[in-house]
């Protein structure tokens, strides 16, 4: 089947016509001084080939690509916890805990009853380091594990044909987890699986309430959109330090969007905000894994109209369930994959330079595309928010607007390959957040600032997005 799937592909490379030669560069637009160091520094980076798209093709059950060979001597974010670190104890009761708790052999329904989802529906677990007659023996200290509705959130990996096996050795094998702090203000911290498939979220109490109180609709929600672009959630547990320090540790476990055989080049943070939504670093502290937000945003993503519509439809639920919940201040993540930017060479303007001048006409033509759409036996999986092609146009910022969400379009296309989901939703419309909104007001434009009502941050994220994002017509 396999060998099948590469012929098939090496044939449609082999028929894709060779670009025509591109026209000599127009004359670059005005540009400030900032706004030209944000081309520079936003525009694709010489990179290494794209993966062999002849490589293996299989998925994993949870619709993730298993990590692609080519991408083993990639580098991955974040520090590995090995023996010494001041969270290995903590990474082996996590891994303990989990084990245990996806280990269990129980029925799934997809009618749960409304006790599993009771907030008191948890379930605790001691772990001694001699073991029990329910727990194994290990070298962590002694500590006790917390299931909240363990049996909702089993159910849920069954709505997101996660494999048990598969989720424990991802999680629970013996490669190490990775560390590393959330670019936000949460002060969270999180723990990716090796194989990148999984992220572990420590949480505030405040946000294991919201998820708790929000989880019926969740539920709900994931039933009724298979395509769903919010965060998919697989287990919210605790970690209980015995003794005297009687620590707590919350965290979740969900989907990292960036599981991809593809290197992610570019990643942006877009809320619909402008106040304080530039990354404002050094051109030199910039890399792959730098998040930049909303006024550092130099492109529109050109959608294949199919997926545009279901793009618009997905937001707009996604959106009216967020809003239902009281939910703010989430924002949509998007990692972009540049296909192959060997032959482009680019100057601080952002553009090719003489010897090879900017493309206007994208490497895959419209019909090419949807090949890979449509064709049942297509090398890569595309859904909603996962492996999709699409053509970014970059775009440039006048120079008499300080704070103009969306540049003016340039007619320079890059081929590209998308992720995107909608992350952040644990945070409600609190006092916290009213007070938020009552001080900043005062000072800023109350529509540029992020605390703001429910109703109102869902139609302003909606109206930005859809110029983020646009039909490729």
């Amino acid at each position: 089947m396999y060998k099948g799937l590469r012929l098939a592909k090496a044939h449609l490379h082999h028929q894709l016509p060779s670009p025509p030669p591109p026209p000599p560069p127009p004359p670059p637009p005005p540009v400030t001084a900032s706004s030209r160091r944000r081309l520079h520094i936003f525009a694709p980076m010489s990179v290494a080939p794209a993966a062999d798209d002849a490589a293996s093709t299989s998925t994993s059950s949870s619709g993730e690509e298993p990590p692609h060979p080519t991408t083993r001597n990639r580098r991955k974010q974040g520090e590995a916890i090995a023996k010494g670190h001041k969270n290995y104890e903590l990474m082996l009761n996590l891994q303990l805990g989990i084990r245990h708790s996806v280990g269990k052999q129980h029925p799934v329904t997809l009618d749960l009853k409304a006790s599993a989802f009771n907030p008191k529906e948890k379930v605790w677990t001691r772990f001694p380091p001699e073991g029990t007659k329910y727990t194994p023996p290990h070298q962590s200290c002694d500590f006790r594990w917390k299931d909240y509705c363990p049996v909702v959130f089993r159910t849920l990996r069954k709505l997101f044909k996660v494999d048990a096996a598969d989720y424990m050795m991802s999680l629970c094998g013996n490669d190490a987890l990775r560390e590393f702090s959330s670019p936000g203000k949460s002060g969270s911290f999180f723990y990716l699986t090796n194989d990148d498939r999984y992220m572990i979220k420590t949480m505030k109490k405040s946000e294991v309430k919201v998820l708790l109180r929000m989880l019926p609709a969740y539920y709900n929600h994931v039933r009724a959109c298979e395509d769903m672009l919010v965060t998919k959630f697989f287990g919210l547990h605790c970690v209980k330090l015995t003794g005297a320090n009687q620590k707590k540790v919350r965290f979740v476990i969900m989907g990292n969007l960036f599981s991809s055989k593809y290197p992610i080049h570019r990643r942006f943070d877009l809320k619909g905000s402008s106040h304080g939504r530039m990354i404002g670093k050094p051109e030199a502290d910039i890399d792959e894994y730098t998040t930049l937000k909303d006024l550092d945003l130099n492109f529109i993503f050109r959608l294949q109209k199919s997926w545009f519509e279901d793009f618009q439809k997905q937001v707009d639920r996604d959106c009216e369930f967020l809003e239902q919940e009281r939910i703010m201040d989430y924002s949509l993540l998007v990692g972009i994959h540049f296909r192959d930017t060997r032959d482009k060479h680019f100057t601080t303007e952002g553009a090719c330079d003489a010897d090879n001048s900017r493309h206007t006409t994208p490497r895959l033509s419209r019909d090419d595309i949807n090949k890979f759409i449509y064709d049942p036996n297509r090398w890569a999986p595309i859904r909603l928010g996962a492996n999709m092609p699409a053509r970014a146009e970059l775009t440039v910022r006048r120079s008499d607007c300080d704070f103009q969400q969306i540049g003016e379009p340039t007619g320079e296309f890059y081929d590209v390959v998308l992720y995107f989901g909608i992350i952040d939703i644990l945070q409600d419309y609190d006092i916290t957040k009213k007070l938020e909104h009552a001080y900043k007001s005062i000072q800023y434009d109350p529509t540029s600032i992020s605390a703001v009502d429910p109703k109102q941050y869902a139609k302003r994220f909606r109206d930005f997005i859809y110029k983020a994002f646009a039909e490729d017509i």
